[in-house]
């Protein structure tokens, strides 16, 4: 029998936090669930991350409510992952906004992606018949672009790969705040499946250097003050590192992926074993970290039949 990924028994609804990260911007935190940001311009509201339903998105939208009558005019997308774009319809906008790579990436891999986390996530696709379909944005950008909610502007860059290669920010200068997506996660394991390991701390150095005041991050509490921006860096480059070193060491002396699997447990275990989503990122970040040591700089393409071969690979883990 095929093992099963730790998030398809995680069935408890998780307690919603709207927290305020400046003047008119928030986040929406669930426990180590995918975050949702609120941006409120002069006219109209930004929604950062789409959710993966429209059933869960709707939960985001009754938090805007709660704080202003202002339509919903854009949503941001951070990459491509199905839990983050599929409940883009629920909003309304008229631009769905993301980077020119991550729109490559979903006409690569969206379809593949919808289907493994469709049966890794059931409890954030329940109500996932209303979803019309893969989410295309109306509006790419290659590096930087920049959105007028009014007088507020809204900065939405391009720092580097890290979770995916097509990943963005979202800079908010008159707050000095950003909304991170999954490149930065506080007390939650990075999935690093489609990650850039070599890549992925210098794109956090590059937020670093902002100097910001507050961050929404991917998953995970906002963090608020500086204090706390820097320790949720600094623990995000730890993960990455401890999770890639160990693997990268197994693979480049001719090792197995269980071998590399038991090397990343042995680092990993003891500092993160309590951090939301972390078996269930496990296998995905181990084999990852062993094929970007062997020079696949492109992720492989996560399928039923890749989950198998990799359960196959770690049938003693």
């Amino acid at each position: 029998m095929a093992k099963k990924f730790a998030s398809q028994g995680d069935m408890t609804e998780k307690e919603i936090s709207f927290t305020q990260v400046g003047d008119g911007l928030y986040a929406f935190t669930a426990e180590g669930d995918p975050n949702s940001g609120v941006i409120i311009g002069d006219d109209s509201v930004m929604i950062i991350e789409a959710q993966a339903t429209p059933r869960l998105a709707n939960k985001v939208i009754e938090c805007v409510r709660s704080v202003t009558d202002k339509p919903i005019s854009h949503v941001v997308l951070t990459h491509y992952h199905a839990v983050r774009v599929l409940g883009a319809s629920a909003f309304g906008a008229q631009q769905i906004i993301m980077s020119e790579k991550a729109r490559a990436m979903v006409a690569e891999r969206g379809q593949e992606d919808w289907d493994s986390e469709f049966e890794r996530f059931p409890r954030l696709f329940e109500g996932h018949e209303s979803i019309p379909g893969l989410t295309w944005p109306t509006t790419t950008f290659n590096g930087r672009m920049s959105v007028y909610l009014g007088k507020r502007r809204v900065d939405i860059m391009q720092l580097g790969r890290a979770h995916t290669a097509g990943d963005a920010v979202i800079y908010v200068p008159d707050q000095n705040v950003m909304f991170t997506g999954d490149i930065v996660e506080y007390h939650s394991a990075c999935y690093c499946g489609d990650g850039h390991f070599h890549d992925w701390p210098g794109t956090l150095e590059r937020i670093r250097a902002f100097d910001l005041d507050a961050i929404a991050p991917g998953r995970g509490d906002a963090l608020v003050g500086r204090d706390m921006v820097n320790a949720a860096i600094d623990s995000t480059a730890d993960f990455v590192r401890s999770t890639y070193r160990p693997a990268a060491r197994v693979a480049l002396r001719g090792g197995t992926l269980k071998e590399a699997w038991d090397a990343v447990r042995a680092e990993c275990d003891p500092k993160f074993g309590d951090y939301a989503i972390y078996e269930h990122c496990l296998p995905f970040n181990v084999a990852r970290a062993y094929d970007e040591a062997l020079d696949i700089d492109t992720p492989r393409i996560w399928t039923a039949a890749r989950d198998k071969e990799m359960w196959e690979a770690l049938s003693d883990a």
